[in-house]
Parts: C-alpha cells; structure tokens; sequence
C-alpha cells in the first residue's frame, strides 16, 4: 500500500545545505517507492535578500558576516562539497565562488510550479548555481534554464521581465517566518511534521517511513 505524504520544503537556491537536503530527500524518496507517494512543494527563503547584482565574493562574503578565517570556510567549504557529492550533488565551489541574489530564480520556481515542472526546475537550479557557478539574477541563464527542463522560454522571459510573482514570493516568505521558520532547509510533513537541516538519505527515509506505516500520521 502506498502512502501520500504532503511534503513542503522550504529553502534557498543559494544555500548548500538546502542543496544537499533535496538530494537526501529525493535519495530517500527513491529508496521508499512503493511505499510513499509525495507530493513535493518547494517554497523560497532568502538568505541574503539584499545582496547586489552581481554578487559578492563568497569567501570574503562569509568571513565578513561571520567572522570566520579564510582556511576554516575553506575547510568548512571541503565538508560541504563531500557532504554534497555524497547525495548525488557536485558542488564546484572555490576562493572565486560568488554569493548572489536568488529572487528571480524563486520567481521561476513559482512560475513552474503553477506550470508543472517546479522539481525538474529546483534541480535545474540548485546545477545552476553551485555546479555551473552561474549568477541565477542572469534572466538569460534562468531562460535557458527552464528550456532545458522543458518548459517555454519565451514563456519564462516574459515571466521574468515582468512583475509576476513578486508579491507571491514575498507572500509565502512572510508566511514562514511568521510561523517560526528561520533557518533552512525545513521539512514539513502533512503540514504538521518538521524534519530540520539536511538530515543524511537515511534520516530522511526513517522518518517518512514512520509516517507513511502511520497512514501519514506519525510523530
């Protein structure tokens, strides 16, 4: 018997944990099929919605924000490329890495959703940003982008070079941080259940299948 689990994911293009939580969550979907069926909503977060065009350098950016010395974001930086390519996710980040503004690219993930295609545009995406190191404010990246997961690009232009989506995107960010929501990636389960952080494949399946054996009713 297969279950459907209502599932909200709630995150950031530029966030690498966010990353490495959709590859642990799609691992342990892939490992549970049959059993969950689920309906996967991908909701934006900004991590830094006040970034200029263009971007800043990551290094310098991190450092500056957290005070951290250049060798431990870079062996933090190592950590994380390991944690991500062991979910499937190849991270080609380095001293040149940039940080940049994400909200045309939670615009094209509405805009996909309403279209069919969010997770194939969320995969597409996370590639963009942190295997490609393609600026996701480049409106003729993001384009290409939403070709090359089947969608129309004259379609996604026009989205892009309007003002569709602006007030929908702020909406739903709003709409999470006032309920609490103020460190991604979050989970939410059936609309009650919260699975924090990029949890490893096998967290991920643990608690789904105890929700699914419950009827989609489990703490």
């Amino acid at each position: 018997m297969t279950t459907k689990l209502k599932i909200d994911f709630i995150s950031d293009i530029a966030c690498p944990w966010c990353a490495i939580g959709v590859g642990g969550l799609e691992q342990a979907l892939a490992a549970l099929e049959g059993q969950v069926d689920a309906d996967i909503t991908f909701h934006p977060y900004e991590l830094s919605p006040d970034m200029q065009a263009g971007g800043q350098n990551g290094l310098e950016h991190i450092s500056r924000k957290f005070g951290m010395p250049h060798d431990q974001i870079r062996s933090s930086r190592d950590m994380i490329r390991a944690r991500a390519a062991s979910v499937g996710v190849t991270m080609n980040t380095s001293d040149e890495s940039r940080i940049y503004n994400t909200f045309d690219a939670h615009r094209l993930l509405a805009w996909a959703k309403d279209e069919g295609r969010q997770l194939d545009m969320k995969r597409r995406l996370l590639a963009l940003y942190w295997t490609d190191q393609v600026d996701p404010g480049d409106r003729s990246a993001l384009v290409v982008a939403a070709e090359e997961v089947g969608l129309d690009g004259s379609a996604a232009r026009a989205v892009l070079e309007s003002d569709r989506y602006v007030e929908e995107v702020r909406a739903e960010e709003e709409l999470w941080r006032s309920r609490g929501i103020n460190s991604v990636p979050t989970v939410i389960v059936n609309d009650r259940h919260l699975i924090s952080g990029a949890q490893p494949p096998e967290e991920f399946e643990r608690r789904l299948r105890d929700l699914a054996a419950e009827g989609g009713d489990a703490s």
